[in-house]
């Protein structure tokens, strides 16, 4: 049994320093790909972003270069060692394999089909607002599978591709312009003329609030509620930072024009009036005031 042993080991030996020098030229050539991968990356990086100026697929491109390299790299060192009968299966029974792995993988592929399509034709740029579901941040990144949003809480959430493509994107930065608006309940003995025009003095006083057609403010009679009437404010501004240029900013006017309603002589902002009713049998109510004052201190 021991001589059947070591010929057996002997067997495994002989055939494994026949190999070895096989092994040592894939494993070398694997490194070689993999450096050459990231070299060629910052190259395709470079060519491509001196024709394109669009940081999203120049990445999506430059990533798909990459792995193709490192695959090719993966069959030449397979053919090397002498799986050439393997190598030959996998690209022989690519119609088979790509529909087992696209079965098994649906997501992955699904997802990376996607990226492929928003890659060259989405709704969104590098470092622009958007929001899907209930998501909304800064697109910072598109990958093989996802898409990196930052949100304005420092979250970094890694949105599905396929989700983007079948989900309604709201894009708030794209136009380069967006609007805002708010509401201002005035009473209704204060002249609303003046208080529109008291409004819209504070509005251009801000220098990011656009005052040009086709995006001047205005000021409209949106509802006449029951203690006050309401006026709706709409301005636009320069979408390019949202949270700064958009929110900060619509933060300053309200502020402006509460500041300037509230110093009016005339013009008062109500809170809303509550009427109770009470049902005709119920019973009287009577309050009764009972005086807690502390007694006086006797005199020593």
């Amino acid at each position: 049994m021991l001589e059947e042993f070591s010929a057996v080991f002997h067997t495994y030996w002989t055939q494994f320093l026949f190999v070895l020098p096989r092994l040592l030229v894939a494993a070398v050539l694997l490194a070689v790909v993999w450096l050459a991968s990231s070299r060629l990356r910052s190259f395709l990086t470079a060519r491509l972003a001196a024709h394109s100026a669009d940081p999203l697929l120049t990445n999506f491109l430059t990533q798909v270069g990459r792995w193709l390299l490192v695959l090719g790299g993966l069959l030449l060192a397979l053919q090397i060692i002498g799986f050439s009968g393997v190598v030959g299966g996998l690209l022989g029974g690519l119609g088979l394999s790509a529909f087992l792995v696209g079965f098994a993988f649906k997501d992955i592929a699904e997802n990376f089909l996607a990226g492929v399509i928003l890659a060259f034709n989405r709704p969104f740029n590098v470092n622009d607002s958007i929001q899907v579901k209930d998501h909304m941040g800064r697109v910072m990144e598109l990958n093989l599978r996802t898409t990196r949003i930052k949100t304005y809480d420092g979250k970094d959430i890694y949105v599905p591709n396929s989700v983007l493509l079948k989900e309604s994107v709201t894009n708030f930065t794209r136009d380069g312009f967006i609007r805002q608006d708010f509401l201002v309940g005035i009473d209704y003995e204060a002249d609303v003329p003046t208080v529109i025009e008291a409004i819209s003095g504070q509005l251009r006083q801000e220098a990011e609030v656009l005052q040009t057609l086709p995006h001047e403010p205005f000021i409209i009679v949106h509802e006449l509620a029951t203690s006050t009437v309401n006026l709706k404010v709409f301005f636009w501004t320069e979408s390019e930072e949202y949270r700064r240029g958009v929110l900060e900013l619509r933060s300053r006017v309200m502020n402006r024009v509460k500041t300037v309603l509230m110093a009016a002589d005339n013009v008062s902002l109500p809170a809303d009036i509550v009427e109770m009713q009470f049902p005709k049998n119920l019973p009287e109510l009577r309050v009764r005031v009972i005086d807690q004052a502390p007694a006086s201190t006797p005199a020593a």
